[in-house]
C-alpha cells in the first residue's frame, strides 16, 4: 500500500515556459557554434549517478561545481577558449530560464493530498528547487523537495532516493516514484526498493519510443494516470 508519491520535477511535473529559448542548442546556435547531441548525451551520462558530496556544502561551492561541468561541457562541443565564459554564463542563465507547471500538476497532487498521501520531488536540480517549484504554483502542494543540490548525489545514485523517503518518514517499499527519465525516475527508484511510473508525454518526444516495460514496471501518458494506479 502505497503511503507516499515522489515525483521528478524537470519534464514531470514542469517545463520550461520557452522551450526553444532554453535549449543549450540555441544557446550554442547564437554564439555561432552547432551542438552535437553525442556530446549533450555525454555530458550527462558522465554526471548521472554520481556521488558530490564535497559539492554540496555550500550554495557558493555547488554553484562552482555547476560552472566547472558547464566549462568541461563547452570546451568538449569545440568551443574556442576565448568564448567559454561568456558561454558558460549564458548556459547558465538557460538553467534558470521561467517555468510552467503541467496543466495537470495541480489537480493530481491535490488529489494525492486529499487522499491522505504525502507527497515529495526528487530531482537532478539547483540549489533553488523551492522557488520554483512556488513559481510553478506547486509548492505549497509538496510535503518535502530533495535535489542533487543539497543530497549529495545525483540520481540514479541510492542515496537521493533514500534521503527523499527519509525526509517524507516512509519506508522505500510504500514510495511510489513518478518521472520521465528512464535510468534516473524508473530503474534507480525500483533499485531502490520503490514501485516506479514512467511519465511518457508522446509530445514531448517527438519521433521517439518508449524503453520496454519491466516486469513491474509502470507507465503513464500524464500525471493524471497516476490515480488509478493508486486505486484513486
Amino acid at each position: 500500500m502505497a503511503t507516499a508519491v515522489i515525483f521528478d520535477f524537470y519534464g514531470t511535473l514542469a517545463h520550461w515556459a520557452d522551450t526553444r529559448a532554453s535549449s543549450y542548442a540555441s544557446v550554442f546556435e547564437a554564439h555561432g557554434y552547432a551542438l552535437d547531441p553525442s556530446v549533450v548525451e555525454d555530458y550527462f551520462f558522465r554526471y548521472d549517478g554520481v556521488e558530490h558530496a564535497e559539492h554540496s556544502v555550500s550554495e557558493e561551492r555547488y554553484e562552482a561545481w555547476v560552472r566547472l561541468r558547464l566549462r568541461d561541457f563547452t570546451r568538449a562541443a569545440g568551443v574556442d577558449e576565448a568564448h567559454v565564459e561568456a558561454m558558460v554564463a549564458d548556459l547558465r542563465a538557460t538553467d534558470q530560464a521561467p517555468m510552467v507547471a503541467y496543466a495537470e500538476a495541480g489537480e493530481t497532487l491535490a488529489a494525492l493530498r486529499a487522499a491522505g498521501l504525502a507527497v515529495g520531488v526528487c530531482s537532478n536540480w539547483g540549489w533553488e528547487l523551492d522557488a520554483y517549484l512556488e513559481e510553478v504554483g506547486l509548492l505549497h502542494l509538496v510535503d518535502v523537495a530533495v535535489t542533487s543540490a543539497r543530497a549529495g548525489s545525483r540520481k540514479p545514485h541510492p542515496g537521493i532516493y533514500e534521503r527523499s523517503a527519509r525526509s517524507l518518514g516512509v519506508p522505500a517499499r510504500d514510495v511510489v516514484f513518478a518521472g520521465d527519465s528512464w535510468e534516473p525516475d524508473v530503474r534507480g527508484p525500483r533499485r531502490a526498493g520503490m514501485t516506479a511510473v514512467h511519465v511518457w508525454r508522446e509530445g514531448d518526444r517527438p519521433g521517439q519510443s518508449p524503453p520496454p516495460l519491466e516486469h513491474g514496471d509502470h507507465r503513464v501518458e500524464d500525471l493524471t494516470g497516476l490515480l488509478p494506479l493508486l486505486g484513486l
